[in-house]
């Protein structure tokens, strides 16, 4: 079943407020708040209308899309990310837009084109494990594109979508390779617009065991041979085998 917006019935305060939460989301994406009042449904739906109004377009505030591979260096010869599109690695990486925006967010892929968007902010302040987990997610969701599939199938919800579970997949595998403990894993996959009861169903879907509230260590460092480091002083990154 296949979902359609009809927003032509509903009435104009009701469009109102789904705009000025819209824009909430684009401004302030990974709100708590909107993860304690909203369940993912209801924040696909809302941002199903982001993408219909173009909001996060209008609000980029001048940012521009450059080559993938003049910022994210001897990514072409990283193993976890050859899994996702084999023979074609170089070619696609080769290809393939990103573009920079102010906003403080995270990365997703645009669907007008399928280039890769990621927020400065992250790219400068983000813990390193999950920039390059979510680099991996993000070009899973670039080969999902090019093959035509839906991401932002609201019939799911987002822990059940299809094209979801598959990234979530290749992350858990990469993270495990790297030496992650499910603690970490699942700190990694608890963001903002997944909730508690959400997050056992994606990590039981993942064979992930998060522990409970309570067994939660204090410290989660761990200390990491990372394919990736960030070049000093830039926004360039440089993956490794």
């Amino acid at each position: 079943m296949t979902l359609k917006a009809d927003f032509s019935k509903l009435k104009f305060p009701v469009l109102i407020f789904l705009l000025i939460l819209s824009i909430y989301i684009v401004l302030i994406p990974g709100s708590k708040e909107l993860s304690v009042i909203m369940d993912s449904q209801l924040l696909s739906l809302l941002y199903l209308v982001v993408r219909i109004l173009r909001i996060d377009k209008i609000l980029r505030f001048r940012s521009s899309k450059h080559a993938f591979t003049d910022y994210f260096k001897g990514f072409e010869k990283n193993k976890a990310i050859k899994k996702i599109f084999g023979e074609r690695t170089e070619e696609v990486l080769k290809n393939l837009e990103v573009e920079f925006t102010y906003l403080r967010s995270y990365m997703w892929i645009s669907d007008g084109d399928g280039h890769l968007v990621v927020s400065l902010y992250y790219l400068n302040n983000g813990d390193l494990v999950d920039i390059y987990l979510d680099i991996i997610h993000e070009l899973v969701h670039i080969r999902q594109f090019m093959e035509g599939e839906e991401l932002f199938d609201i019939s799911y919800s987002y822990v059940e979508r299809p094209t979801e579970i598959e990234a979530y997949r290749h992350i858990v595998e990469e993270a495990r390779n790297l030496g992650l403990t499910d603690e970490r894993i699942c700190k990694h996959l608890k963001t903002e617009w997944i909730s508690d009861d959400d997050l056992k169903k994606l990590a039981k879907t993942l064979k992930v065991k998060c522990p409970s509230k309570k067994s939660q260590k204090t410290s989660n460092s761990l200390q990491l041979k990372l394919p990736i480091k960030r070049t000093k002083h830039t926004r360039r990154y440089h993956a490794h085998d």
